[in-house]
């Protein structure tokens, strides 16, 4: 027998007939669930929930992507144009499997590297997005566009900025 990753097998399945698993480490902070919450809205869901089947219920238990199930039963927005649906894997293992998977995709997804990161916010102001398009677009506050800028050393993504701040 072939072997078929799961993701051959996405499955729409009702927001409602979801819950989260009772083991799941991983937070996300306010900002960059802003984001995810934009990042739905603009390209729509392009990863699956992988779950689990609950034994005779018709529910399923999240291994990963609780918050992409977070915004759809927060984001009205996105419930209405989904129609309350959302794409789901089953990943069929016992629980501490599926408590390895749930680890095994958190940490996966990795961390962003600072110099890329300054690199990526140079090469946007470069081509004539401001920062305020970067905070939008891209998640970040204004402090951390600066501290990226800053690693830089690119004097040019300075010019016409005011940096003296006045207090009373």
């Amino acid at each position: 027998m072939t072997y078929k990753s799961p993701v051959y097998s996405v499955i729409p399945v009702h927001y409602s007939n979801l819950q989260a698993n009772n083991y799941n480490p991983n937070t996300v902070p306010t900002t960059e669930l802003k984001l995810l919450e934009k990042s739905i809205w603009e390209d729509g869901y392009t990863q699956p929930i992988v779950c689990y089947p609950l034994e005779d219920t018709g529910n399923y238990e999240i291994i990963d992507g609780f918050h992409r199930f977070t915004i759809m039963k927060n984001s009205k927005r996105i419930r209405e144009r989904e129609n309350e649906m959302i794409p789901v894997v089953i990943l069929e293992k016992n629980t501490v499997n599926r408590i390895a998977s749930t680890i095994r995709h958190n940490r996966a997804r990795g961390f962003h590297n600072v110099e890329l990161m300054s690199n990526i916010v140079g090469e946007l102001s470069d081509s004539g997005m401001s920062d305020n398009w970067i905070m939008k677009n891209i998640g970040m506050d204004a402090n951390e566009i600066l501290r990226l800028k800053q690693v830089s050393g690119l004097a040019h993504l300075f010019l016409d900025k005011e940096f003296s701040q006045v207090t009373d």
